[in-house]
């Protein structure tokens, strides 16, 4: 059985979601699979619900920061926990670079970050590299 990979996008704002589904099917179109949540619980149980088949692979999460209930930064880190070798990406216009700077850090740049609003090249060169 063929592997599919997902990309999964989280935001609390449906038009950043729908700006992120346009820009990645005009990059990627169908090498990959997109999952959309508008809050960091739903993002987990996408996430729990695709780690239950051995045939589906999270490559990437990109996530809001400012999101109610979970910050992206902590949404980022359960789901580092859970997915072995997921990139992932802080999509924020709410957080100081001095805070950026320290989830970088701490998270030895496992969690990229990139202000809103973005510029699609440096998204996608995110996703790729």
């Amino acid at each position: 059985m063929e592997q599919a990979l997902y990309i999964i996008c989280v935001d609390d704002e449906k038009i950043v979601l729908d700006s992120l589904n346009s820009q990645l099917t005009r990059n990627f179109g169908s090498t990959y699979n997109y999952e959309f949540a508008e809050s960091a619980e739903e993002a987990l149980e996408v996430i729990d619900d695709l780690m239950n088949h051995d045939n589906e692979i999270i490559f990437v999460i990109i996530s809001d920061w400012l999101m109610p209930g979970m910050k992206g930064d902590e949404l980022l880190e359960k789901a580092r926990q859970r997915v072995s070798g997921v990139k992932t990406i802080l999509l924020t216009g709410h957080v100081e670079n001095s805070l950026l700077r320290e989830i970088e850090s701490k998270t030895n740049g496992k969690i990229r970050t990139i202000f809103k609003p973005w510029s699609e090249k440096k998204l996608m060169d995110l996703i790729v590299e």
